[in-house]
């Protein structure tokens, strides 16, 4: 098998088959018409897209994971103190 020599700036790119949902399909199709562009361009586009959102899904869920374990120990007093919030009574103004 000849491989051809990958130009630079453009990605790797790798042929395989999939099985996707028909009517995903067809409104891709009628995005790559409106584009003028393959249908491959718009799946590829809209996978990317989407990994991307799954990944920073994962990294605010992480985020909080972090948050929530690094203020476990603190009681409700100390939070509050914490969030700026003053408990003092109202009327020593």
């Amino acid at each position: 098998m000849k491989r051809s020599p990958s130009r630079p700036g453009h990605p790797k790119k790798r042929r395989t088959t999939l099985t996707l949902p028909a009517e995903a399909l067809t409104q891709a199709g009628r995005i790559a018409r409106a584009r003028g562009v393959n249908l491959s361009t718009v799946v590829s586009e809209a996978l990317s897209e989407g990994l991307k959102l799954h990944a920073a899904a994962e990294r605010s869920e992480q985020v909080l994971a972090a948050y929530k374990k690094s203020f476990a120990g603190f009681s409700d007093d100390e939070m509050s103190i914490l969030d700026g919030v003053i408990m003092e009574p109202a009327g020593r103004r």
